[in-house]
């Protein structure tokens, strides 16, 4: 569920889809049947577009998920990293492409074969949550070892007593 905003802006962005060339694969639709009219309910969408389309490089917020095919997996990082933002980023693969992509992605949070939301929030008590580039401003997560220090007032005291 999203709210009137996002929900306006979930129309928009599918149709901008259509009318850039890219290819719907799956989802599209505000769901406004029955009960689901009541609220703002969406399907995620996955669209397969040419990487010259703009909404590769909008941060959105919605359920919709932009897929392009490469011959290679350095293409593919190299794309993903082609961004003023970091702060979230999944992936799917096996051991040895998992070690690579935490080597090699521009990101805060990292998952890996997480099936609950690949690219999505912060395991609360788990993991510190912050980004890097655009999407963090101090490169220190919340809740990391060094968070709370942010905001205490560092001082260096001396007082020499002549009395």
């Amino acid at each position: 569920m999203v709210n009137a905003t996002a929900y306006a802006n979930y129309a928009r962005y599918v149709d901008e889809l259509g009318s850039g060339g890219a290819r719907l694969l799956a989802g599209g639709r505000q769901l406004r049947e029955d009960r689901l009219g009541r609220g703002y309910y969406v399907e995620p969408v996955l669209a397969e577009a040419d990487l010259g389309h703009r909404l590769w490089s909008h941060e959105m917020f919605l359920p919709i998920l932009m897929v392009h095919r490469f011959r290679n997996r350095d293409d593919a990082m190299a794309l993903a990293n082609d961004s003023d933002l970091g702060l979230t980023a999944g992936f799917y693969g096996a051991a040895d492409e998992v070690s690579w992509f935490h080597e090699h992605i521009e990101s805060g949070v990292t998952y890996a074969n997480r099936p609950q939301g690949a690219t999505t929030g912060a395991w609360p008590g788990y993991q510190p949550f912050g980004g890097w580039k655009g999407s963090g401003s101090t490169g220190k997560a919340i809740a990391s070892f060094y968070y709370v220090a942010q905001y205490m007032r560092e001082q260096s005291r001396t007082v020499v007593d002549h009395g």
